[in-house]
């Protein structure tokens, strides 16, 4: 027997069970596939973070001793760099609402990109 005499002799259960685990076998490596790039995009993000915590802490005690020199005195300059960052916070706290949507919307787009 030829071999698409063969195939369409078999009985349809047999079919339907290859189709299954060939349906099986694809999702199963596409969540492999999704799983594996939401992991490595989570490492790449926790890395810029950590590089950018490390870059604004470092830029904040530039800053705090630059002005410290500036006023001879450390303690104003670190205190000036305080109040900076309160007013920053206190500006967030104000328009909390208008940061909090696009935030909101970014994390929807990663996860379902």
């Amino acid at each position: 027997m030829e071999p698409e005499k063969e195939e369409a002799t078999r009985p349809i259960v047999d079919q339907i069970k290859d189709y299954a685990e060939t349906r099986f076998k694809l999702l199963k490596y596409e969540v492999i596939e999704r799983s594996t790039s939401i992991v490595a995009d989570i490492i790449i993000d926790i890395i810029i973070i950590i590089t950018g915590v490390l870059t604004f802490l470092f830029a904040s005690f530039t800053l705090a001793l630059f002005l410290g020199d500036l006023l001879h005195s450390n303690w104003k300059g670190f205190g000036s760099v305080a109040l900076l960052y309160l007013l920053i916070t206190v500006l967030i706290m104000v328009a909390k609402r208008t940061f909090e949507r696009p935030l909101i919307n970014a994390m929807i787009k990663k996860l379902f990109k």
